[in-house]
């Protein structure tokens, strides 16, 4: 029987201190997977996250780096496999905001959420790649966004980066669909995290306004889409894009 019981599986989360990327670990973790995580700057969260971890008896590992590197995906794939013998799922989470009118926008800003938002989903699926299709099994799942889908004004370099997983995940699915690999898409509507608390009362009534279930998605609302991805339960989802948008992009 299909279940979201992930007992017996690793699983590598990018981004994992904060916001989604914390509720997905938990998440994993909770189901019963060794859980990795990648993190940027913050040594002392993620050094209490593994803690956390360790109290709910969960097998967890920590990657300090840039998610926008490839020698760095290569590294924390390699050391995945190295300490637990495989690796069953990949959440490509990492991501950044540098929003501005196109007009007002630097290249370096471009290039900053291009590189994170979306080489790091190549990134980590590559350096993943070859040890999924070996093992004949595995699932990735990337976080992409709704304004992937629809567009926001002030944000060409996000919506970019999010449209291209999008596109990059479809055409992977393809590629490793007969090796036994799912490869979905999960893409959140308006969700409180750190990312968003910065919005002005008047951006987040306006967003909401939109919303036909009238709240925001908590990030634990995307880590469920995310959990029953990675599960037996999606094992014949792949090159699907699931909106937890509170039914935003309808």
């Amino acid at each position: 029987m299909h279940t979201l019981d992930l007992t017996g599986k690793t699983a590598l989360v990018t981004g994992g201190t904060r916001g989604i990327g914390r509720a997905v670990v938990d998440a994993l973790a909770g189901a019963g997977a060794k859980v990795a995580f990648t993190y940027r700057s913050s040594d002392a969260e993620a050094d209490a996250l593994v803690a956390a971890l360790a109290e709910r008896g969960t097998e967890a590992l920590a990657f300090k780096g840039d998610a926008g590197d490839f020698a760095h995906a290569q590294t924390v794939v390699d050391e995945v496999v190295k300490a637990w013998g495989s690796l069953d799922i990949v959440v490509n989470n990492a991501g950044i905001t540098k929003d501005n009118l196109m007009i007002r926008m630097s290249e370096d800003d471009w290039d900053a959420v291009i590189g994170t938002n979306l080489k790091s989903v190549f990134n980590f699926s590559k350096a993943a790649y070859r040890t999924m299709m070996k093992q004949r099994s595995g699932r990735i799942v990337n976080i992409a966004s709704v304004v992937g889908v629809m567009g926001n004004a002030g944000q060409t370099n996000y919506a970019a980066a999010k449209a291209g997983i999008i596109g990059f995940s479809k055409s992977l699915a393809k590629e490793l669909g007969s090796r036994g690999v799912t490869v979905n898409v999960v893409a959140p509507g308006y969700v409180e995290t750190d990312m968003t608390a910065t919005l002005s009362d008047a951006a987040r009534e306006a967003m909401l306004g939109a919303v036909p279930l009238a709240r925001p998605a908590s990030a634990q609302d995307v880590a469920g889409a995310v959990l029953f991805l990675a599960s037996d339960l999606a094992g014949y989802v792949t090159g699907h894009v699931l909106h937890v948008d509170g039914g935003l992009a309808m």
